[in-house]
């Protein structure tokens, strides 16, 4: 077998590997694939090989991989476009709770699982990390907890100037997660978005500008009903983001008679769906 390029009149050439045969007492050339859309360096090392440069050297090449690099560089790069990285800080529990936040991007894994992928991931050379386990990620997440409104400010701060003020258009919705175990004070029976009819959950809130970013997270109890969930939201832009005019955007769900007094009362105006007996 050998490799050969074959011109072509307008276009690049092509690269095939070939092989010759006898067909009685002629020689005939067969073509065996087609590589032309190889990386370069792919096909000269296939060139070598086939001249035997490898040969007896088996026993001596050891497969070697080192840490994956690229997904924490890209997503840290990420990151700090959108200041998340100032936000944070540089101490060890913020840079935990980086590597945990791109590791969720990355992978969609749990804690236990970022430690285990941690292994296999340029951790150090991107975040300056050293080795880690799972008591020092949930301690960096007390640590976090303590500091959200810090951070949900300074996040607040910033769309702010990039923007002109504060946005007048603030999107919200809810969402819910199962929880294993007996030891979260939040957990409670409620309507199961994951499907999980059987298990305690949370819900969560989430407040970001009319295009997407992400202002503030509430936390509430499992068994909190939509409505009942937007008061938080609204205080939060009202009080702690000074925002004067507020439009809420929400679904049907947050548009009943719950949702849309606590709107009132604030003085925020509201944009929603209608129900079908609002409609009739």
């Amino acid at each position: 077998m050998y490799i050969t390029a074959v011109p072509n009149r307008h276009s690049p050439p092509a690269i095939l590997l070939r092989e010759s045969f006898r067909d009685g007492d002629k020689v005939r050339t067969r073509t065996l694939a087609n590589l032309t859309s190889w990386a370069p360096e792919r096909i000269e090392a296939l060139r070598r090989a086939l001249k035997g440069e490898f040969d007896g050297l088996t026993g001596d090449l050891q497969p070697v991989c080192g840490p994956i690099f690229a997904v924490l560089f890209v997503l840290k790069q990420l990151a700090e476009r959108v200041g998340l990285l100032r936000v944070l800080g540089t101490e060890r529990w913020a840079t935990l709770v980086l590597f945990l936040i791109l590791a969720r991007v990355a992978a969609q894994g749990a804690r236990l699982s970022a430690v285990r992928g941690a292994a296999q991931q340029a951790v150090a050379e991107t975040l300056g990390l050293g080795p880690l386990d799972a008591d020092a990620l949930y301690a960096a997440l007390d640590r976090l907890a303590g500091e959200q409104e810090r951070m949900e400010d300074a996040l607040s701060r910033r769309t702010g100037r990039q923007r002109g003020g504060a946005p007048t258009v603030v999107c919200y919705d809810v969402t819910s997660s199962y929880v294993e175990g007996a030891c979260n004070a939040l957990a409670a029976f409620g309507y199961s978005r994951d499907k999980k009819a059987g298990q305690p959950q949370i819900v969560i809130g989430l407040v970001t500008t009319g295009t997407g970013e992400p202002l503030a997270v509430h936390v509430v109890d499992g068994n909190t009903s939509d409505p009942l969930t937007v008061p938080a939201p609204v205080e939060t832009r009202t009080t702690r983001f000074g925002s004067t005019a507020v439009v809420f955007v929400g679904d049907r769900g947050m548009g009943k008679r719950k949702g849309t007094t606590g709107l009132a009362a604030a003085g925020s105006q509201y944009l929603t769906a209608l129900t079908t007996p609002q409609v009739r």
